[in-house]
């Protein structure tokens, strides 16, 4: 680490490292670097001045007047701030905010050799290790890890949805009127029991949305709305007036707490933050016995992953305190990962240690609000479930500040693949994508846990088969549970189907997937060698168009490629007749517009067709398969049939054929076989 002010890191020029002490010093510490200073204007002469009291050429403060030390260049006067005990010194460090003081009046520094122009170079060290004496994060020790040992999350949380809040003040353009009442109705709709309106006295909109709610009586009895207020007096008046008449109502108090919030926005002490929280505690008492309101207390010590959890702990107790929660009125208490800050492990003993040290914790509703800054909002709120928390804040798809808020989709989801209800009707994602995207004009990504139009598509070959041949297992074993390779869950529970969104086709398709769509979707079920036919075909034509086939046009290739392919070869007429030879038969055909009659012996009618085409034309290829079924069940239902034949060189060639009748359906397979040699 380089002990040096960002303020004078552009005035340092030829900076050395070196690990010697500096001796007979009072840190006696190492020196990090040193470096000359110069001005703006490349000079490296200065003269000194100090505010404060010269004693044995040290300069020190006075009790009202802090210290300053200036340079100002010998010939242009730029002045350079070497130190400012009001900014940078002992004093900001403990947070007393001397900004205000007059300095004392500034005295020319004069060394003993009646010097006043010096080169100055200045040591970076460090006297005291302030990470370590004043630590932003106070790194928590296990309570004793019970946590660790849980494998799963037995029972879904309480849950707030805060889309109306948290999420509303991120979006670009914020919801209107009427599209938040659509949004509270939708919310209403997936199942949530408390949901934050807003924040009502930061706008008219707000305000006006929370009273509509109320007035208009949009609000479900077993609903519970919550509302967002600063500890600020006037804040919290507004507050009260917004929800007055509301049947049940969460009122949802905060300040921050955090170190860097406490020295860099507020300039307060531990105490003076402590009094917030206290003083707005007591408002709310107050406002709710003056109103009436059948209300719920909620606190939130924001920035909580940034502040000191012993100190957290003080502010929540206080707050509880006053509260005075009962079984019948417990109090929120809500820890907030307004940023995510630390590994989710740290973030779950946090609570841990919360939850285990919190007053009155059986009235006590603990609850998490993580946001997604590190990626991790869902392992957090996971984490401290098991760790504790009673409760989750979040949004639908993860929406809200920065990288957003914990998705409560995912969470829930999650949660049901564990065969655990979560307790919110998740049932039809395609409907609650449209509205969410249509309301807060975001895009959910393709790639989103459970949600996204890709989260379930398969594309590569062996996927696809595996899946495939996992959704025939199911159909026959009818297990307990679900098991189908490469998809956690049925896609179907979350309104999802098959051949939509599972079996995607493309040119890094297989066999697997296109046999499905066409089993299906459309009733053909075609001899494995052939899938992998149609497989290739459907891959080469993906590849050359640069797209993914959708299922009508994977059925339209196959008929186009495999289905009663008439041309060169066709048959125009075919009479049977049993003999003791076996079946004969009179074929009538046609190659390239030129009609002959042969006649030929087999052991079936197909074999017997198939022998005289080979005797007509000198054709060399062995029946190797044929399979045939029913495409309808009703008494006028199609037949169709597969053949396969094999040509002197090994490979395959196949065909189908379509028709009432199955023999006209087999002999049209083996002619579109030929054709496809």
């Amino acid at each position: 680490m380089e002990y040096i002010p960002d303020y004078l890191k552009p005035f340092i020029i030829h900076k050395d490292y070196f690990p010697e002490l500096i001796e007979n010093s009072w840190f006696n510490n190492p020196v990090y670097w040193k470096g000359r200073l110069i001005s703006p204007q490349n000079e490296t002469k200065f003269k000194l001045y100090f505010c404060g009291e010269l004693i044995d050429n040290s300069i020190v403060g006075k009790q009202t007047s802090p210290l300053a030390i200036y340079a100002d260049s010998v010939h242009l006067g730029e002045r350079i701030t070497l130190f400012d005990e009001r900014y940078n010194g002992y004093e900001a460090l403990l947070i007393e905010d001397n900004r205000e003081h007059p300095l004392s009046p500034e005295i020319q520094f004069v060394d003993k050799d009646a010097e006043t122009e010096f080169e100055i170079i200045i040591l970076g060290c460090s006297s005291t290790d302030f990470d370590d004496e004043y630590p932003a994060i106070e790194q928590v020790r296990l309570i004793n890890g019970d946590w660790v040992n849980k494998e799963y999350i037995d029972k879904a949380p309480a849950w707030c949805s805060v889309d109306l809040r948290d999420g509303n003040q991120a979006l670009i353009i914020p919801m209107s009127l009427d599209e938040k009442l659509e949004f509270f109705k939708e919310l209403v709709r997936v199942g949530f029991k408390e949901i934050e309106v807003g924040f009502p006295a930061a706008s008219e909109t707000e305000y006006k949305f929370c009273r509509t709610l109320i007035e208009e009586n949009l609000i479900p009895d077993d609903v519970t709305i919550q509302v967002l207020t600063q500890a600020r007096e006037h804040i919290i008046k507004k507050t009260f007036e917004a929800i007055q008449g509301a049947k049940n109502v969460v009122v949802h108090l905060y300040n921050s707490t955090s170190y860097a919030q406490r020295t860099q926005v507020f300039k307060k002490s531990k105490e003076e933050i402590l009094k917030i929280a206290t003083d707005g505690a007591k408002l709310l008492n107050d406002m709710a016995d003056q109103y009436g309101v059948n209300h719920q207390f909620e606190y939130s010590p924001e920035s909580f992953t940034g502040t000191e959890v012993d100190y957290a702990l003080e502010v929540c107790n206080a707050v509880i305190d006053i509260w005075k929660p009962t079984p019948e009125r417990k109090v929120i208490i809500n820890l907030p990962a307004t940023v995510e800050m630390s590994l989710p492990h740290v973030y779950a003993s946090q609570i841990e240690y919360m939850s285990k040290n919190l007053h009155d914790r059986e009235n006590v509703v603990l609850s998490l609000h993580p946001h997604n800054d590190r990626g991790c909002g869902v392992a957090d709120a996971e984490l401290g479930i098991l760790a504790g928390a009673d409760r989750i804040e979040g949004t639908l798809f993860g929406n809200g500040e920065r990288t957003g808020n914990v998705d409560i989709i995912t969470l829930a989801m999650n949660m049901f693949t564990h065969g655990v209800d979560p307790k919110l009707d998740l049932s039809d994602i395609p409907h609650l994508t449209e509205t969410y995207e249509r309301l807060t004009r975001m895009h959910v990504y393709e790639r989103s846990p459970y949600t996204g139009q890709l989260v379930f598509a398969a594309f590569s070959g062996s996927h696809q088969d595996a899946i495939a041949k996992g959704m025939r297992w199911i159909e026959e074993k009818d297990p307990n549970r679900w098991t189908v390779p490469y998809l956690p869950i049925d896609p179907t529970d979350v309104g999802r189907n098959y051949d939509a969104d599972v079996i995607r086709i493309n040119s890094q398709s297989g066999k697997g997937g296109v046999g499905y769509i066409l089993e299906t979707k459309y009733g053909l079920n075609l001899p494995p060698k052939m899938r992998e036919a149609m497989g290739y075909a459907a891959k080469g034509v993906s590849d050359h168009l640069h797209k993914e086939l959708h299922p009508d046009e994977i059925f339209d290739l196959f008929k186009k490629t495999f289905e009663n392919v008439g041309q060169p070869y066709s048959i125009n007429e075919v009479h049977f007749q049993q003999t003791s030879e076996g079946i004969t038969t009179k074929v009538t055909s046609t190659f390239n517009g030129k009609t002959i009659t042969t006649e030929a012996v087999g052991n079936g009618r197909l074999d017997a067709v198939s022998n005289a085409l080979k005797k007509a034309y000198e054709l060399k290829y062995s029946l190797e398969v044929y399979q045939e079924h029913a495409l309808e069940r009703s008494s006028s239902s199609k037949a169709i049939a597969y053949v396969g034949i094999k040509k002197p060189d090994g490979t395959m060639a196949w065909g189908a054929g379509v028709d009432p009748d199955i023999i006209r359906a087999s002999i049209d397979a083996l002619v579109t076989a030929i054709n496809n040699r």
